[in-house]
């Protein structure tokens, strides 16, 4: 017992069949003609797919300290949770002063 719905879907399951063949005879030519535009205009990888974008250069710096504990020397950066020793305090009290940091830096 044929139906005209299973006719349809054994009509697309040899379309689908037959798009892939297609699509795989096709993409070595396609593939063989990029290769060929990369060797001719020399071009990079980063170039075809682009640099790293901003938040995966960033992803793992290290970044300077602005607060320090007087007392201990600790120090935060003033990102994620803060440390017990600066929370629910005015936190003015601890900033690093940065011009004595750079000019220790120089030094």
């Amino acid at each position: 017992m044929n139906t005209e719905y299973q006719k349809l879907l054994a009509e697309r399951d040899a379309l689908e069949q037959k798009i892939k063949e297609v699509r795989n005879a096709e993409r070595a030519g396609v593939i063989e003609r990029i290769r060929k535009d990369v060797a001719d205009f020399e071009l990079t990888e980063r170039d075809v797919f682009g640099g790293a974008t901003r938040a995966s250069v960033r992803k793992g710096a290290t970044v300077a300290a602005k607060y320090r504990d007087p007392q201990t020397g600790a120090t935060w950066t003033g990102r994620g949770k803060a440390p017990k020793w600066i929370s629910d305090k005015d936190r003015q009290q601890f900033l690093i002063d940065r011009s004595i940091q750079a000019q220790q830096e120089v030094a």
